[in-house]
């Protein structure tokens, strides 16, 4: 199975799924890496480790049409079977995911459908549930919609930061990334309908 991963940041998930490829525990090809702006560390991780890159930059765009049609282009230029969004902080048009199949899978740390958007973890804790987690879904054209595929709780520590729960959840979203590509690679997940 062929994957385009997409990244915005530190590409911390992205380099668990590298490491899990590395080490024979994940049957996947990543074909390339992309982001949507210059110096994100996701590339400087996929460089290191020999992954072709690329950079369809939002800013270099005078619309967001367009720069979604030249992130698509790009992406199909790698004939991926699925495209991972790794911490992609762009929200794709309805178009760019069709032009996949739909199979463009997203991780959010949250139980969706509650607390979509950028900010999953902070809404959370502000309005003090004692149980959150992460999600892995097929995204749509809605922010954070599509049908899901896996997710995994964690309690909240009375404690707990933005910060801390976010590593903590974290950890478990690598986790749970490996198992679903894994899982689609082996035809154990249904595409999108």
């Amino acid at each position: 199975m062929r994957i385009v991963v997409l990244v915005s940041g530190t590409g911390s998930n992205l380099q668990a799924v590298i490491d899990a490829v590395r080490a024979g525990e994940l049957d996947v090809e990543i074909a390339a890496v992309g982001a949507d702006r210059e110096g994100t560390y996701g590339i400087e991780r996929s460089d290191e480790a020999g992954i072709e890159t690329f950079v369809v930059n939002f800013n270099s765009f005078p619309t967001r049409a367009e720069w979604d049609a030249a992130l698509a282009d790009k992406v199909a230029s790698y004939r991926p079977d699925v495209v991972v969004s790794s911490g992609f902080m762009r929200i794709v048009s309805a178009e760019f995911i069709a032009r996949f199949g739909g199979r463009y899978l997203n991780t959010h740390p949250a139980l969706l459908p509650a607390f979509p958007g950028a900010h999953g973890v902070r809404d959370a804790l502000d309005y003090g549930v004692k149980v959150t987690g992460c999600t892995v879904h097929w995204a749509d054209a809605g922010v954070d919609t599509g049908p899901i595929i896996a997710q995994e709780a964690l309690a909240v520590a009375d404690s707990e930061d933005e910060d801390s729960l976010h590593e903590r959840i974290k950890v478990i979203e690598r986790r749970l990334l490996i198992d679903v590509l894994r899982r689609l690679a082996a035809g154990e997940v249904p595409a999108p309908a």
